[in-house]
């Protein structure tokens, strides 16, 4: 039986880093669901699809085809995982404030979420997985072997968000990055379908006064004991 691992959290709580890297220590696939929210808002720019189109929205992401891979020698520019929408390496494409604000809208909608959570749960089928995004511990892996809420301080995961953004070249300043935090916070836990959740059976960890390392430990931790038990 594959073993899975659910984390679920605000932006900027540290999901990718820390998913990424217990995927490492553990040899499992590491799947970063957002970026299926990501590729579908980009779309929806990049062919002036309005993102409240439903609809529309579902269409783009119906006929996409989304591909996520461990990043090889070259593609090891400080990304976490190498994205491919239609072939195109759309890793640092989908990383921007538009692009991460759209994802926010377009994750609202039932009809799409609907349609990507089909998609990532049919990756999870019969393998090993670390699995990182707002609903994984309730909607994608219901019956994760392991659930993991990560969170942090809004003025925290503000710096880590821009320090991400100043790394990548975007000309933005701490208040407004604050503001967006605050705003796809608002979308994420107040939206219809599907809102930022924590379940009665998921570990919290803070991660505001914790290192990358103390984190991952944690959970490679909490994982090996589960995994020496099933």
């Amino acid at each position: 039986m594959p073993f899975h691992i659910a984390i679920d959290g605000p932006v900027a709580a540290g999901k990718g880093t820390i998913s990424r890297l217990v995927a490492e220590r553990l040899g499992f696939l590491y799947v970063d669901t957002g970026a299926m929210y990501r590729m579908t808002a980009f779309l929806a720019i990049k062919n002036k699809v309005k993102l409240n189109d439903e609809e529309g929205l579902a269409k783009l992401a119906a006929s996409a085809k989304m591909e996520m891979r461990t990043p090889t020698e070259d593609e090891k520019d400080g990304r976490l995982s190498t994205i491919l929408l239609d072939g195109e390496d759309v890793s640092w494409k989908i990383r921007t404030e538009k692009v991460s604000l759209g994802a926010s809208s377009v994750a609202k909608l039932a009809k799409v979420r609907q349609l990507l959570v089909k998609k990532q749960q049919e990756i999870a089928e019969g393998q090993d997985v670390i699995m990182e995004g707002r609903d994984i511990t309730y909607r994608v892996l219901p019956h994760a072997d392991l659930k993991i809420f990560l969170t942090g301080s809004d003025v925290v995961r503000a710096k880590r968000r821009l320090t991400q953004l100043l790394t990548k070249g975007e000309d933005v300043s701490f208040n407004q990055v604050l503001s967006d935090l605050a705003t796809r916070d608002e979308q994420d836990m107040t939206r219809e379908t599907d809102p930022l959740t924590i379940v009665p059976d998921a570990v919290v960890i803070d991660t505001s006064d914790l290192s990358i390392q103390q984190v991952v430990d944690l959970i490679v931790n909490k994982a090996n004991i589960l995994l020496e038990n099933k």
